[in-house]
């Protein structure tokens, strides 16, 4: 919470957007005894960072793959090794922040149950390895091995070893209590409603009075393409709604995040013992121009956790809820200087940026100081479209 009048206090930085990868930014720069104000319209956690699956990505995405191509796969190599780096940050992220993030990494399995989908996930495969992703191929038996309650219509697949998953509804949070506990200031509930400088500061207008800040990172997720516009940047971001499912509690069983090669599907267990159903399926709007849960969607989401689960197909089905999928045209992302704004940045990662969450805050982190964050940024040039 916004804990002491900000009046005329000029932060060193002020992170707009309150889901994983601001708060993380939050949480480095105070860490670092940068005095922060962190901006979010919503309440913290309240939109993708909080309402998606919890997977952690660390492959090639089949779907993008098959509509892209190899050519695409290829330039988006970049993205895919923020991604495994990443993944690395997660191993001992509940041990840094102090909370059980729920992290399980025993691998993203991607199952074929057609011979004709197998090379194309072989040439998947090859890209991924090109990076230093020790993925590989999985015969039927292999399958069976890992997952044996897999159906028998299995044919070959993929293991990406350092897939996993986490709770997303403990990250943004455990980012966000150890920054306040390092003197950032939280401000849920503050919209942004403008922007301008003088003499060098940024002054963010808010419905709770002006923020004032010497550098400024976005971090908005959904709410991008508005803050660009503010700077006069046309950010390319999508917005799409999306399901999850979870089921009741079902003894352990599903110990991979699994993918299916014929279609939109993620599946995995919680810690808790449910199983977490999802793959992108869009939700629908009700009369009232609000996001609710598409039947039809849902239906065909289920149907095809089950054609590669049958044992599942008598199991409760709890609830299904409604997140937002954000992103860019390219399916890399933006990192980097608001052209002809010094002291602004970007941080978005599209579809997958609860996994790239903890090393967006890093190199967010490390622009907004001058130092070379240790990667080359120019693929997610803000200004590249």
């Amino acid at each position: 919470m916004m804990n002491r009048k900000i009046g005329d206090e000029i932060f060193d930085v002020a992170v707009v957007g309150g889901g994983a990868s601001g708060a993380a930014t939050a949480y480095h720069l105070s860490a670092e005894g940068r005095t922060v104000a962190l901006l979010e319209r919503h309440d913290m956690n309240t939109e993708a960072s909080g309402r998606n699956a919890g997977s952690l990505h660390g492959q090639i995405q089949h779907e993008p793959f098959l509509e892209e191509g190899d050519g695409w796969a290829r330039a988006w190599l970049p993205a895919l090794r923020f991604l495994a780096d990443s993944l690395e940050i997660w191993d001992d992220l509940s041990e840094e922040l102090g909370t059980d993030l729920q992290v399980g990494k025993k691998g993203g399995l991607l199952i074929a149950d057609d011979e004709r989908q197998l090379p194309a996930i072989e040439r998947k495969v090859a890209f991924e390895n090109s990076v230093g992703i020790d993925s590989r191929m999985l015969t039927a038996a292999d399958v069976k091995e890992l997952a044996p309650w897999i159906t028998d219509d299995v044919v070959g697949g993929e293991l990406c070893p350092i897939e996993g998953k986490a709770n997303p509804l403990l990250v943004a949070p455990a980012f966000a209590r150890r920054a306040a506990a390092q003197g950032a200031v939280l401000m849920p509930r503050t919209p942004v409603e403008g922007f301008r400088e003088e003499n060098g500061v940024h002054i963010l207008r808010t419905p709770r009075g002006d923020v004032r800040a010497r550098q400024v990172v976005l971090t908005g997720g959904d709410g991008m393409p508005g803050l660009g516009r503010h700077f006069g940047l046309e950010l390319p971001i999508s917005s799409a709604a999306v399901q999850v499912s979870v089921t009741e509690r079902v003894d352990p069983m599903v110990s991979h995040l699994v993918y299916y090669a014929g279609g939109k599907l993620t599946f995995k267990q919680a810690q808790s013992g449910t199983l977490l159903i999802g793959g992108g399926w869009p939700a629908r709007r009700n009369s009232a121009g609000e996001w609710v849960v598409n039947p039809e969607s849902l239906r065909a989401n289920l149907a095809m956790a089950i054609r590669i689960a049958p044992s599942i197909a008598d199991v409760a089905l709890l609830r299904t809820w409604v997140g937002i999928g954000n992103g860019t045209p390219d399916h890399s992302p933006i990192i980097g200087a608001v052209p002809g704004h010094p002291g602004v940045w970007l941080g978005f990662y599209p579809y997958m940026g609860f996994t790239a969450s903890p090393l967006m805050g890093r190199v967010l982190s490390d622009l907004v100081q001058g130092r070379d964050p240790g990667r080359d940024l120019a693929p997610f040039a803000p200004d590249r479209f």
